[in-house]
């Protein structure tokens, strides 16, 4: 019983292309900018080349641009124009 409902809950995914791929580096580019435009202490620790920010808070960007890239890319394969 549990397993049927388990199986009727999981999305189905698209397999890896070029198309998921940019999705992807255009929700992290977003992600980036927000963090730069967000963070108020944006050069607190290692610093890094990307943006003039820390490195934490590329790594907090760049975590963020991920989760909206999921998301994403699980909505727009479940619309169907993945």
């Amino acid at each position: 019983m549990i397993d049927s409902i388990l199986v009727l809950a999981a999305a189905t995914t698209t397999s890896w292309g070029p198309s998921i791929a940019i999705v992807m580096v255009i929700c992290n580019v977003l992600a980036i900018a927000i963090g730069k435009f967000t963070i108020q202490q944006q050069t607190v620790g290692a610093s890094t080349p990307i943006a003039g920010m820390s490195a934490g808070a590329v790594v907090g960007s760049i975590c963020l641009g991920h989760i909206l890239g999921a998301g994403v890319i699980l909505g727009l394969a479940n619309v169907g124009v993945l």
